[in-house]
């Protein structure tokens, strides 16, 4: 059990064992063989922060997230050992008790994410975060959704946000705005080929400018908060990839992104958290996961459109926010 189940303080999450996997071995991996993937009893896409999505990325991702796995009795005993012993030699430090009682007290994390809590997914990230990004504070990656998740879910109002900035230090602050417009920005593609493009001239990047999801505000973020932001979305792309068959699932946008985002941190020096990762180069048969008729289907669909749908979805999510999904890298001038 996680060390930051803090039942009495209010916050009641604990960790899976895909989850505790991740943690123990300090990275995202693919658990083919070891689970049987099956569908979800009684499953309710309503009920999860991607229940307002409509038409195909709907089915999309209601037959990814409608799945679990069942793990071996062997396989789910070793990870237990494993995470209990990570625990046991590097335990995760405890969430600031202030945040914990603004987030019960604030805000409404009813909703659910995956195979389940939203507080669940924020307690992973801050533990993963604390142990495998231990030089900048584990509050960036346990406030990440805070203004805003990618589907247009707030768990506050924008009025509360000087009340959060006082919990919090300049840099938490800075981060944890950002990080929903970073992630949006993702899913347009184009800030990606920008920084793909000008992979020799990095050291020259001086500011990215971009534009708060809640509200809209004008943020500005410097380079090197720029690349800390950037490895804490690493990290958080790990609990969203599939417990197994990966070659099956490389259509997925969000294991594209992810190894997409892997790639350029590689090649830019910037990659400091650890986050292992081992990403499919086939359509691997699947292992004890049998296909739905929409898995079928979503089988034949080629990446670039799932990605496309994906862009389509998070641009109509921001129209309807009022949020601008504009930016601009600001380059230093040549000597």
């Amino acid at each position: 059990m996680s060390t930051n189940t803090t039942d009495g303080a209010g916050l009641k999450a604990t960790l899976n064992l895909q989850r505790k996997a991740a943690i123990s071995g300090g990275g995202a991996f693919d658990h083919a063989g070891r689970v049987d993937v099956t569908r979800m009893a009684n499953f309710d896409m309503s009920r999860t922060i991607f229940g307002a999505l409509n038409g195909l990325p709907k089915m999309f991702m209601s037959e990814k997230l409608g799945k679990e796995p069942v793990w071996d009795d062997a396989a789910a005993a070793a990870v237990e050992a494993e995470y209990a012993h990570t625990e046991e030699s590097n335990p995760a430090p405890k969430i600031d008790q202030r945040l914990i009682d603004f987030m019960v007290e604030e805000c409404d994390f009813s909703m659910e994410h995956a195979d389940g809590t939203f507080l669940e997914h924020l307690v992973f990230c801050h533990d993963y975060a604390a142990k495998y990004y231990p030089e900048h504070s584990p509050n960036v990656a346990l406030l990440h959704s805070i203004l805003g998740t990618a589907t247009n879910t707030f768990a506050m109002d924008a009025a509360k946000i000087p009340q959060l900035k006082a919990l919090l230090t300049d840099f938490e602050a800075l981060q944890m705005e950002v990080f929903p417009s970073t992630l949006r920005l993702f899913y347009n593609n184009d800030i990606l080929d920008e920084l793909e493009a000008n992979v020799h001239r990095l050291d020259q990047l001086e500011t990215l400018h971009l534009h708060r999801v809640i509200d809209n505000e004008p943020l500005t973020i410097d380079a090197e908060n720029l690349w800390i932001n950037l490895n804490f979305h690493l990290m958080h792309f790990v609990d969203f990839m599939p417990a197994a068959n990966w070659g099956a699932h490389r259509s997925d946008p969000l294991l594209q992104m992810f190894e997409r985002l892997s790639n350029l941190l590689d090649r830019a020096g910037k990659r400091d958290a650890k986050v292992e990762v081992t990403f499919p180069t086939g359509n691997e048969p699947r292992v004890r996961e049998p296909r739905t008729m929409m898995g079928r289907i979503m089988g034949l669909l080629p990446a670039s459109l799932t990605l496309k749908l994906a862009q389509k979805s998070i641009q109509e999510y921001s129209e309807a926010a009022g949020h601008d999904l504009s930016y601009r890298i600001a380059w230093k001038s040549a000597a």
